[in-house]
């Protein structure tokens, strides 16, 4: 398993289709699907090619917001900017999944 963290995969063509919902993106330099956000894994110097899905969002600093995501075959991570055409609600929801569904029973931080 790798552990290190790659970033910005951008494709030269342009184009962007999705590995997961299918949406066909064009018009700039797309590095994961607008709708889903979910991406390919496309490091150059790592020909694996597999869906990545996103994990979760990290806020790097004020407008510099990231999306994590895991590739499916070789676990490696990834981090990509948040584009000003991401789906608001699904950003939203990856963001607050922690909250909703933490990674741990909340009620073991009672006996903490």
């Amino acid at each position: 398993m790798s552990d290190h963290l790659t970033t910005d995969r951008t494709d030269p063509t342009n184009a962007f289709d999705c590995p997961s919902c299918g949406t066909s993106s064009t018009g700039g330099p797309r590095d994961h699907c607008p709708q889903c956000l979910h991406t390919r894994h496309r490091d150059p110097d790592d020909p694996c090619g597999a869906p990545m899905v996103p994990l979760t969002v990290a806020v790097h600093g004020p407008g510099d917001w990231r999306l994590i995501h895991r590739c499916t075959a070789c676990a490696t991570l990834t981090s990509a900017r948040v584009r000003a055409d991401d789906h608001q609600v699904a950003l939203m929801a990856l963001a607050v999944r922690p909250l909703a569904q933490p990674p741990f029973p909340l009620d073991l931080l009672g006996r903490i």
